[in-house]
């Protein structure tokens, strides 16, 4: 990898998504000097057997907040509700401004095949806000940025046609780091019911042991995509 300085825009659909999903290779990378923006769509907030909406919305707001100042990342939310995220041009906009105004050069979101509405619609928002934030011709407050790579994390509920084809290797220090940022949210700690932390660090072993790594997280690429295993994102 060049010694140029990344910036990495996580944007889930709730809270935590990308964090899971994708949270080792983005704490690697602020490690290694590189800049991480998590954008949260929605708080994720509907989900707890025993809080509101809004009391475990300003929960996981919290525990995103913690999540990142742990990892080192910034943090950033849009002010749609859980289950109700809608795929419109006025949310498209919206996160093609934070691209023109954050200038990454890689983005990791949703894959598209999801059993969960959210999830879709957040991969759908995103490649389209991607052109938008391209495309000098739509005039906009901020001039366009054309986003270098898209990757796909691989999270359990988007697995429909999911081809996992990037493997990124995870030093022991981002994945104690990670794990340790995983342990601010309940949900991940199995208080909603799913052993989220347990499933996602046995899948670091199993996407590492047939790369050839100790640990790894994997990523499609879409159409045309190649196994790669790789030391960073390329």
């Amino acid at each position: 990898m060049s010694n140029t300085k990344q910036h990495i825009l996580a944007i889930g659909a709730h809270a935590g998504d990308q964090d899971l999903t994708a949270g080792a290779v983005l704490a690697k990378y602020v490690m290694e000097g590189h800049k991480v923006t998590m954008l949260h769509l929605t708080p994720g907030e509907k989900g707890h057997p025993l809080l509101s909406a809004e009391e475990y919305a300003k929960q996981k707001t919290e525990e995103a907040h913690q999540f990142a100042d742990v990892i080192g990342a910034d943090v950033r939310f849009l002010s749609y509700k859980d289950a109700e995220l809608p795929v419109d041009e006025t949310v498209k906009y919206e996160v093609a401004d934070i691209i023109r105004e954050l200038k990454p050069e890689i983005v990791v979101t949703h894959w598209s095949g999801s059993m969960h509405k959210d999830h879709s619609n957040t991969h759908h928002i995103v490649n389209d806000a991607r052109l938008y934030a391209a495309l000098e011709a739509i005039n906009r407050d901020l001039p366009n940025h054309r986003i270098k790579r898209m990757y796909y994390s691989e999270n359990w509920e988007d697995m429909y046609g999911f081809n996992p084809e990037v493997f990124i290797d995870i030093p022991e220090e981002a994945f104690e780091l990670w794990v340790k940022g995983l342990h601010c949210y309940a949900f991940a700690r199995g208080e909603t019911g799913f052993p989220y932390i347990d499933y996602y660090k046995a899948l670091t072993v199993v996407r590492g042991i047939v790369n050839g790594f100790k640990r790894a997280q994997a990523f499609a690429v879409g159409p045309g995509g190649v196994h790669q295993r790789l030391q960073y994102f390329m």
